[in-house]
């Protein structure tokens, strides 16, 4: 079986859905900043502050390339993954790109209390809500190349799961 790629802006419910996506599949798991921390032994807003957003970036395409090795894998990305086709194509080969989404206030609830963002951090002059939907019209283009998208907005992560499972049995990539 395909893997499975969670795409999606910071705030969509990637990692939530990809664990009971993941659980409800008998798949692993796999979230790729939580690897990419892991590998580098810091956050990765350490390594944003000690390398710059490029040094994360090629510890990104490390952490997508041995992912996309894998097999039977509900794989959660971080929301900039999709800015670099050659990690897509990584991904695309062996797996199935499902995009979660969200509205700008929905996100801007998520993220509030989680720490910080680098990526926002130093595009928000103070106005959180216009660089996330900055960021958000930015990205669009590159997460419509998904195969599958769904609006987590007001849906809880069990409700996420059973609209990817019936997308996928529809499509012939589940034999449960």
């Amino acid at each position: 079986m395909k893997n499975i790629v969670l795409i999606g802006f910071m705030g969509t419910g990637k990692t939530s859905t990809g664990k009971t996506l993941a659980t409800r599949l008998g798949f692993s798991f796999l979230d790729l900043d939580q690897a990419i921390e892991s590998e580098a032994g810091m956050t990765i807003p350490q390594i944003f502050e000690q390398f710059g957003e490029e040094g994360f970036r090629a510890r990104e395409r490390e952490a997508v390339r041995k992912a996309a090795e894998r097999r039977n894998t509900v794989i959660s990305t971080g929301g900039g993954v999709v800015k670099n086709a050659e990690n897509m194509k990584a991904l695309r080969a062996h797996g199935v790109v499902v995009c979660l989404t969200a509205d700008a206030d929905t996100i801007l609830a998520r993220t509030s209390a989680r720490g910080q963002r680098p990526v926002l951090d130093g595009r928000d002059d103070g106005d959180r809500r216009a660089a996330v939907v900055a960021l958000m019209q930015e990205r669009a283009p590159l997460y419509a190349a998904a195969d599958y998208t769904v609006d987590t907005s007001e849906w809880s992560p069990l409700l996420v799961v059973d609209d990817i499972v019936k997308y996928l049995r529809g499509r012939g990539a589940l034999h449960e």
